[in-house]
């Protein structure tokens, strides 16, 4: 989602690794002299942050800006289309790292999770705006959407890494449910696992799960408005 900004309509683009991320800029410079726009971007390993500026005479964002916008994403779901559709023969057995956020507890909540070949390919990386909940509840619904994706990938064999404790030793069985808001999510999440031949659940600690954290962070901050430059 772009954000409208003082600075102009920002977006940020996450990808696995600098080459990506270049041939994604050399895709949006082609775009930039096919749109008669000049974007300013800033890039960082594997991300890049675009902000569209062309301003009229009020300072206002303009429907320039906009078209430019909506190209980008035409771009960025071709990229992401071709990209999947190389990597899914690979999706038998995938990792998944989830975590989900809350900032408040209860606050405005997010679930993220990155999906992975066994080469640790990245396969997806999302993050999702769930509205006000808890902390637990985002860990929960951030299981739910990976297995979902798991699913439509054909994966059979799936691998789950979180740094939430509770959700791993409660997936596990060897903490029960107590909460009750959190048994509809936990039934919902062990019906799925009847559509994989395996699914196994580790905790990893927080600095081995920066991936997640950052999609979860990501949605937020778009959804609240906030990117790394004042609005």
């Amino acid at each position: 989602m772009w954000q409208e900004t003082k600075h102009g309509l920002y977006k940020q683009f996450n990808f696995k690794d600098f080459r990506e991320s270049w041939a994604f800029m050399v895709k949006v410079a082609t775009l930039a002299e096919e749109y008669h726009h000049h974007p300013r971007w800033e890039n960082e390993w594997s991300v890049v942050q675009i902000w569209l500026i062309t301003h009229d005479a009020e300072g206002n964002i303009t429907d320039k800006d906009h078209r430019m916008a909506e190209a980008i994403d035409g771009l960025v779901a071709g990229i992401e289309a071709t990209s999947l559709e190389g990597r899914v023969q690979h999706a038998d057995r995938v990792k998944v790292f989830a975590d989900g956020g809350s900032r408040g507890n209860p606050g405005p909540s997010a679930s993220g999770f990155v999906i992975l070949d066994t080469e640790d390919s990245m396969l997806i990386d999302k993050g999702i705006y769930i509205g006000i909940t808890t902390n637990n509840v985002a860990e929960y619904m951030a299981l739910k959407f990976a297995l979902e994706e798991c699913h439509k990938l054909g994966a059979r064999h799936v691998d789950v890494y979180m740094d939430s404790l509770l959700v791993v030793n409660q997936m596990k069985g060897i903490f029960k449910v107590k909460n009750r808001d959190l048994w509809p999510i936990h039934d919902a999440i062990k019906q799925q696992l009847s559509k994989f031949s395996h699914v196994d659940f580790s905790h990893v600690p927080r600095e081995l799960n920066k991936l997640a954290d950052a999609a979860v962070n990501r949605a937020m901050d778009e959804e609240l408005g906030i990117s790394k430059l004042s609005t």
